[in-house]
C-alpha cells in the first residue's frame, strides 16, 4: 500500500482502570492531543493512540470491591468515564486500545513467544519485595537506597519486614512464586550504548540523566508473569502463567498497529507506523518506558520508539502559604478535570494546561492563576482582538471584511510580528515547548491589539480621503487573525474553528500550517460576523 504522508505515530500510557480520569490523566491525554494536531497541521499521517489497561491484580480486587461479576465487567463499566471525558476534551485520538481486546491478546501472545524463540526469557522463582498498590516488582538495592534516602531526609526507618515502596511509600511484601524472567541483565551496556547514539530518545534531559543512572546502578532480571491469579493474558507455552501487568500493558503500542496480527494489511500497517515516534509518559512511569520497554523491544528483535517524552506532575498552590503541595484526595486538594472545565469551560482548560504549566517538571496549578490566565491572555488579548477587529469590519465595511490590498497592506508593526511565527512556533511545538509556542502566538495578538491603539481605525473612518488607509489597517489585523487562529488551533480547537467560521473561511485547520502561516492569505471581501465574546471574563 502506497502512503502519501509520513507517519506521525504517538501514544499516551493506557490507563488503569481502578479508578475514573483525574486531572493527570487528563493532563498527559491533552497534551498528546495539541502534538498530534500540530502533526496533522503539518501534513503528516497521525495515528494517535490511547486506551485502558485492563489486567493485573489491582484490577481483579476493584472489581470485587465494587460487587461485579467479573474484572471484564467492571472494566466495561468504567470504558464511557475515559471516553466521555476524551470527547469533552476534544481529544482528537485515532484509536482506542484496551488490553482485552483479541488484537492485544494475540499481540502480547506472539511477543512472549519472540523472546522465548530468541532465548531471552526462562522459568525460575521469584523471591523478593512487591509493591501491590503500583504492581512492582522491587530489588534489595533499590529498597534500601530508598531506606537510606528517608533516613537522610530525617524520616524515621520502616518496619524491616515492611520496607516502604520507592514509587509510593507504602508498605512492601515478601513474595516467593514460579516465574518467567526476562534477562533484562543483558541489556545493561546495549541500553547505555543506545542512549548515546540517540541522545534525544528520553526527553527533557533531566529525565535522561536520571534512567542513565539508574541504568548504570546494574540491572537485574525482571519478573514477567504471575502464577497467583488469572486476570491477565496466558502464556502461549504455560497456561499457569498469565503476563505480568506492565509486560502485557507496554505491548498495546505494537498491538494497535498491526503486530500479531495475520494478512497484508495488518503488515503494511506494522511496517508504517512503527517505530512510534513519540510516547508521551508521566514521570512515574520511566522506567517502564525507557528501560525495561526499549530492553524489551531489543529482545524482539524490533526497532525502537524515536522519543519518550516524560512529563511532571500537577501539583497544587495552596493559596495560604504560597507552597505547592502533592494532590491527593487525602489532603482534601484533588481536583477534578470536570470543576476545571466548568470554571474555565473546554477550550480554556485545554490553553492553561498546555500554556501555563512547564511539561517536563513538577508544576504547580492555582484556581487564581487559571482565573489570570483566562483573562490576561484569552478575554483581554485573544478574544478582545476578534471582537473588536471584526465589530469595525462589519462597521466601516458593510458587514465585510474589506479585500485584500494589491500590497498585502504594506509594511506594518503587525506583519513584522508575523514574520517568521510559524518557524518559532514549530521549533517550540516539535519539543513540546508549548508555553513557548503559546507565547509566540500570543505575542502576534498583542502586536495587533497595539496596532489598533497605534491606528486608532475609528479615527481614519471619520475622514473619507483615508480610506484606504482604513481598509488596509482592518485588513492587517484580519489577517493577523487569520494565522493566529491556525496556530491557536492544536490549542483551541472548537475556538478556532469558530474565528474562521466569522472570517467566512474554512473551519477546517489547515494541513499545510506552514503555508497558512504566509502572510497574504486573507482574499477578503466576504461577510463577517462578530458574534458572541468567545471568552467572557471571569470574576472572582
Amino acid at each position: 500500500m502506497e502512503h502519501s504522508k509520513p507517519s506521525y505515530y504517538i501514544t499516551t500510557p493506557i490507563y488503569y482502570v481502578n479508578a475514573k480520569p483525574h486531572l493527570g490523566t487528563a493532563y498527559c491525554t491533552v497534551l498528546a492531543d495539541v502534538q498530534a494536531r500540530f502533526q496533522r497541521a503539518c501534513g503528516k499521517d497521525v495515528k494517535f493512540l490511547t486506551g485502558m489497561d485492563e489486567h493485573g491484580e489491582k484490577v481483579a480486587e476493584a472489581a470485587e470491591k465494587n460487587g461485579f461479576d467479573s474484572p471484564q465487567a467492571w472494566c466495561d463499566s468504567m470504558e464511557p468515564a475515559f471516553r466521555d471525558l476524551w470527547e469533552t476534551l476534544e481529544i482528537s485520538n485515532d484509536d482506542f486500545i484496551r488490553t482485552t481486546q483479541p488484537r492485544h491478546i494475540a499481540s502480547v501472545q506472539k511477543f512472549l513467544q519472540a523472546l522465548l524463540d530468541r532465548g531471552y526469557i526462562y522459568k525460575g522463582s521469584y523471591d523478593g519485595w512487591y509493591c501491590r498498590p503500583e504492581e512492582t516488582y522491587f530489588t534489595e538495592t533499590q529498597v534500601r537506597h530508598h531506606e537510606e534516602d528517608r533516613v537522610a531526609a530525617g524520616e524515621s526507618p520502616a518496619d524491616p519486614a515492611h520496607p516502604l515502596c520507592p514509587d509510593c511509600d507504602r508498605p512492601l511484601e515478601r513474595i516467593e512464586e514460579e516465574s518467567w524472567f526476562f534477562k533484562l541483565s543483558e541489556f545493561q551496556q546495549p541500553l547505555l550504548d543506545f542512549y548515546e547514539a540517540h541522545p534525544d530518545f528520553i526527553q527533557p534531559e533531566t529525565r535522561k540523566n536520571e534512567v542513565i543512572s539508574f541504568v548504570k546502578g546494574g540491572l537485574k532480571d525482571l519478573s514477567i508473569s504471575r502464577s497467583t491469579f488469572d486476570w491477565g493474558v496466558p502464556f502461549p507455552f504455560d497456561d499457569k502463567h498469565v503476563a505480568y501487568v506492565w509486560v502485557d500493558a507496554l505491548i498495546n503500542y505494537l498491538s494497535a498497529v498491526g503486530y500479531g496480527a495475520e494478512g497484508d494489511e495488518a503488515a503494511d500497517s506494522l511496517a508504517f507506523r512503527w517505530p512510534a515516534q513519540v510516547h508521551v509518559v508521566g514521570k512515574d512511569i520511566i522506567r517502564f518506558h525507557c528501560v525495561i520497554w526499549p530492553a524489551l523491544l531489543m529482545a524482539a528483535g524490533l526497532p525502537l520508539p524515536e522519543r519518550v517524552f516524560v512529563h511532571g506532575f500537577l501539583t497544587v498552590r495552596n493559596e495560604e502559604t504560597g507552597k505547592a503541595e502533592k494532590m491527593s484526595k487525602s489532603r482534601g486538594n484533588a481536583i477534578a478535570p470536570e470543576e476545571v472545565i466548568d470554571l474555565l469551560g473546554v477550550e480554556a482548560y485545554r490553553y492553561y494546561f498546555m500554556s501555563d504549566v512547564a511539561h517536563g517538571t513538577d508544576a504547580p496549578i492555582s484556581w487564581g492563576r487559571m482565573r489570570q490566565v483566562y483573562n490576561a491572555d484569552l478575554a483581554n488579548s485573544w478574544g478582545n482582538l476578534v471582537s473588536r477587529t471584526l465589530n469595525m469590519s462589519m462597521k466601516y465595511f458593510d458587514g465585510c471584511s474589506p479585500a485584500r490590498p494589491v500590497d498585502l497592506g504594506g509594511a506594518s508593526p503587525v506583519r513584522d510580528a508575523c514574520e517568521g511565527v510559524f518557524d518559532r512556533y514549530a521549533q517550540a511545538m516539535e519539543a513540546m515547548d508549548y508555553g513557548t509556542a503559546a507565547s509566540e502566538v500570543l505575542a502576534i495578538v498583542s502586536a495587533a491589539n497595539h496596532y489598533i491603539e497605534d491606528t486608532a481605525p475609528w479615527a481614519l473612518a471619520k475622514d473619507p480621503e483615508k480610506a484606504g488607509e482604513l481598509a488596509s489597517v482592518i485588513w492587517n489585523l484580519l489577517e493577523v487573525i487569520r494565522i493566529a487562529s491556525e496556530l491557536y488551533d492544536p490549542f483551541m480547537p472548537k475556538i478556532s474553528a469558530e474565528v474562521r467560521r466569522r472570517l467566512a473561511l474554512d473551519p477546517e485547520p489547515s494541513r499545510d500550517l506552514r503555508d497558512a502561516c504566509e502572510w497574504g492569505g486573507l482574499a477578503g471581501g466576504q461577510p463577517v460576523e462578530k458574534g458572541e465574546p468567545l471568552f467572557p471574563r471571569l470574576v472572582d
